[in-house]
């Protein structure tokens, strides 16, 4: 099969934006849900006339989504079954691959398959490269933070180290705030409040990471809360009493406050500069 990582960033290009709200929040209740399947009722689902009519109402209704992730998939699986078992030298193979994809590869096994197929698997591997305006967003904000204080400098050497206090004040106390919300570790707070101001200027590293890192080496997860996630996510209190989600949690709320110190610290700068 196609490695999953390939799969979704396929499915993040090709699903348009105002469908990524519904697709993350639909993702988010199936972890969040608290509804039970049966043995009974995964085994119905497998049934063939049932799979096949879930499979084609899935793709009437989200052909965006059903493209990358089980059209794309069937015939990258037997363009790899070709490349493996080239015809001619096997009489039988063995195959295992999930019901959904059976019909779906069926089909294009049946008809005539490339004599070269590593180079439509390859093109079936390769992902949409990244925006360059979007890359270039978090460099743009760099840049304009840096000539703030530039030019705060250049005006006052008081000024100048105003602004850079500001920075670090807003920025560190706005992400450290936003790490208390996650309970996280004493320390964990106090190197986000460091990291922040200074991580707002890196676009290659976030104080999420910093602070999540730190939270994991302080609070190392234990098997019991990897083997307790699923059950613990469906409720709010075990979102904060379960390592795991915990850290995810510290790093979410890292991230946003980082992000919110950033724009109010940055249109700061711009009013004493320029107000």
């Amino acid at each position: 099969d196609r490695d999953i990582g390939i799969t979704l960033k396929r499915i993040y290009h090709n699903v348009p934006w105002w469908q990524r709200f519904s697709l993350f929040s639909g993702l988010l209740g199936g972890v969040l849900s608290r509804q039970d399947v049966s043995a009974e009722d995964i085994e119905r689902l497998k049934e063939g006339d049932v799979l096949e009519s879930t499979f084609r109402e899935f793709a009437t209704q989200s052909e965006s989504l059903y493209t990358p992730l089980i059209s794309e998939r069937d015939r990258y699986m037997a363009l790899r079954l070709a490349e493996r078992c080239p015809p001619g030298r096997y009489r039988h193979v063995l195959v295992v691959i999930g019901a959904g994809h059976l019909q779906g590869m069926a089909e294009h096994l049946e008809a005539p398959l490339p004599e070269a197929p590593s180079e439509e698997r390859e093109r079936l591997e390769a992902t949409p490269p990244r925006s360059r305006v979007w890359k270039a967003i978090p460099w743009l904000i760099t840049a304009l933070v840096l000539t703030g204080f530039a030019i705060g400098f250049s005006r006052n050497t008081g000024l100048g180290w105003q602004l850079v206090g500001e920075w670090f004040l807003i920025n560190g106390a706005l992400s450290g705030a936003a790490t208390l919300v996650a309970l996280a570790h004493p320390l964990t707070v106090l190197a986000t409040v460091v990291a922040a101001p200074l991580t707002s200027l890196n676009p290659t590293i976030g104080a999420g990471f910093v602070a999540a890192g730190v939270e994991l080496a302080l609070r190392k997860p234990k098997v019991r809360d990897f083997s307790t996630l699923r059950h613990d996510v469906t409720e709010l209190k075990g979102w904060w009493r379960n390592r795991v989600s915990r850290t995810l949690l510290v790093f979410l709320t890292a991230t946003l406050g980082s992000a919110a110190g950033t724009w109010i610290a940055g249109l700061r700068i711009a009013g004493t500069l320029f107000g």
